[in-house]
């Protein structure tokens, strides 16, 4: 690591004409310490190594970094892609995707549908067969906001909700190769998150009927859907029906309707590995 970083500093140096003297005066590490480093002999701190990557105009990870840093031309479109507009980074990916749009998803899993078809308990339980992490949307949507979800909506509105909603799937979309993700059931509603959600995961629609979504949801404490309202059904019906055509473009399909839960999981580990889901595309 220390003779990578030397041969970093010192091309990052030369790509900028500066002379040893001159990256001494604008990052305060003498010209003696300097020659240390680019020679792979200096024990240089985190702090010190900041001020000469500043100097540098390079990001200090590159510094450090195991595969080959970019270039100035390279980092500087980084950077634009960084503050571009995300109708602006959306296109840009677009044109960046593989032809083989497989090679994006591979190894990431996201179980869609509506509440109460039981993404959370199979993609739990399908994260810990395949030995991979399961991740709750949800969840990281809390995180990112520092608040429960009720709390959430309550402060945010839907509206908010949807950007930290397009925000978290971003984020674990960076984070993790391989996972089993589960989303909210409204995550459709956003055509541009949706969109995302299909080049970066294979997709699987958890379905059941509208009783055992009802049912289920009151299992789970939550009363809401029945009470005070009598056309819940008739509401859950039509909300099922109106997200049909969008659940439908999952590549897979695991139907829970009057299944044990290890006999549902059973058909989503199928699904999984008949699709292929876990390999990456050559």
């Amino acid at each position: 690591m220390i003779a990578r970083l030397a041969a970093r500093v010192a091309e990052a140096r030369k790509q900028r004409g500066l002379p040893r003297r001159v990256l001494s005066e604008m990052s305060g590490v003498s010209p003696r310490y300097l020659a240390q480093l680019e020679a792979g002999e200096g024990n240089i701190s985190v702090l010190l190594l900041q001020r000469i990557a500043e100097a540098l105009d390079v990001r200090i990870e590159l510094l450090l970094a195991e595969d080959t840093a970019p270039d100035h031309d390279v980092q500087r479109v980084a950077a634009l892609y960084r503050q571009a507009p995300a109708g602006v980074q959306q296109q840009v990916s677009g044109i960046l995707t593989p032809q083989n749009p497989n090679l994006m998803r591979a190894g990431r899993i996201c179980l869609i549908g509506l509440r109460g078809a039981g993404k959370s308990t199979l993609g739990q339980m399908a994260g810990d067969a395949l030995g991979i992490p399961f991740v709750e949307l949800n969840r990281d949507i809390e995180e990112l906001a520092d608040m429960p979800l009720n709390d959430v909506m309550s402060f945010y509105g839907d509206a908010g909700y949807r950007r930290l909603e397009a925000q978290a799937l971003e984020r674990v979309s960076a984070r993790h190769d391989r996972v089993v993700l589960a989303v909210a059931g409204g995550i459709v509603a956003e055509e541009r998150t949706f969109t995302h959600l299909l080049e970066r995961f294979h997709t699987v629609w958890i379905k059941t009927t509208p009783a055992e979504h009802m049912q289920r949801v009151r299992a789970q404490g939550d009363h809401r859907p029945m009470q005070g309202n009598p056309a819940a059904m008739a509401h859950l019906k039509d909300l099922l029906q109106a997200r049909t055509p969008f659940y439908a473009q999952a590549e897979g399909q695991v139907d829970t309707s009057d299944r044990a839960v290890r006999s549902s999981l059973n058909d989503l580990l199928a699904v999984i590995a008949k699709q292929r889901f876990l390999d990456r595309p050559s």
